[in-house]
């Protein structure tokens, strides 16, 4: 099985890639980035190699800067882009990187037409529709680490309330990957326990607790500069699910054509059945009356940030 990472001179792009390497289940990886970070990446791959020998793991690294060594890839992992710095928000980069995503998506059907395509780069829900809209592949082949990340996010927060083991948390955020973000708590389980009858449910500050989730990024870039391990443990338990055909269902940003609340021709954060040719359906969902709002709200925020990134590109990235 082949992974190439798009980006991977990043923080994010070269721990995902490791991430992936030391889970011994694929047979080569490519890390691609732009010419001027080839060394860079050749240092990474070099690293790597000593870590995994530790580990008796045997994978093939391939540090490039041509596309084509793409090609026969199983899926591509997209993260190339401006990094979010300290003061900025995720639309402070969206327009950016809206031209590296479409640049790179036009790449990727051309190189590698038969692979799955995950975006990790924000804002996410917005590039994810560029990437889908640019690469021209079948709406179910790509799709964005979104709301994946909040919801493990989420998970650590309520078990760390409860005294619980993360693995008993059973919850999910959806909508955007950002302010308008939506963590469905009217069907939150602890070990098949809806949470409002948990016992300590009444000490647990809900909106606080939600208000931790959608600032944890910003809170870990004002400490260390950049998220990195948390995002790229989620790009490999995205990309792992796919290779072994788990059937599994994570929340991450699809292209939606009205199967939620109807909302059409946006990418947002929904629960979907990921495996090998990435997603296999999109999970329609029971919400509250709060949450079916907020979602519409968020369909609603998305759309407009979406249409604002695609009016301010050139001729040169038009995708429409």
């Amino acid at each position: 099985m082949k992974v190439s990472v798009i980006g991977a001179s990043g923080k994010v792009g070269k721990t995902a890639a490791f991430c992936l390497a030391e889970e011994n289940l694929v047979d080569e990886i490519v890390l691609i980035a732009r010419e001027k970070s080839i060394d860079k990446v050749e240092g990474e791959a070099l690293d790597m190699y000593d870590a995994l020998a530790a580990k008796d793991v045997n994978v093939s690294i391939t540090p490039s800067c041509d596309l084509k060594d793409i090609k026969d890839s199983d899926v591509v992992v997209l993260s190339a882009g401006i990094p979010r710095r300290t003061g900025m928000n995720r639309m402070d980069v969206a327009v950016p990187n809206a031209k590296i995503v479409a640049e790179y998506s036009r790449g990727v059907a051309r190189y590698a037409p038969d692979s799955v395509l995950l975006v990790v780069t924000n804002p996410v829900d917005v590039m994810t529709y560029i990437a889908f809209k640019a690469s021209g592949f079948d709406k179910n082949k790509v799709f964005g680490l979104g709301n994946h990340l909040d919801s493990l996010r989420l998970k650590n927060q309520i078990a760390k309330h409860f005294n619980i083991h993360v693995s008993e948390i059973h919850t999910r955020v959806v909508g955007e990957h950002g302010n308008h973000m939506v963590p469905l708590i009217s069907s939150t389980s602890i070990g098949g326990i809806l949470l409002k009858y948990f016992s300590k449910y009444d000490s647990f500050d809900i909106a606080r607790t939600i208000e931790k989730v959608k600032s944890a990024g910003e809170y870990v870039i004002s400490k260390k500069g950049a998220t990195e391990y948390g995002p790229a443990y989620a790009v490999s338990n995205i990309v792992n699910i796919i290779l072994n055909d788990e059937k599994k269902i994570l929340t991450v940003s699809a292209y939606l054509e009205g199967e939620i609340e109807g909302v059409p021709d946006v990418c947002l954060g929904v629960p979907v059945k990921l495996g090998k040719d990435g997603i296999r359906r999109i999970i329609p969902i029971k919400m509250s009356e709060y949450e079916k709002l907020a979602f519409l709200e968020a369909a609603k925020a998305v759309k407009e940030s979406t249409n604002e990134v695609l009016e301010c590109l050139d001729e040169d990235f038009k995708i429409l």
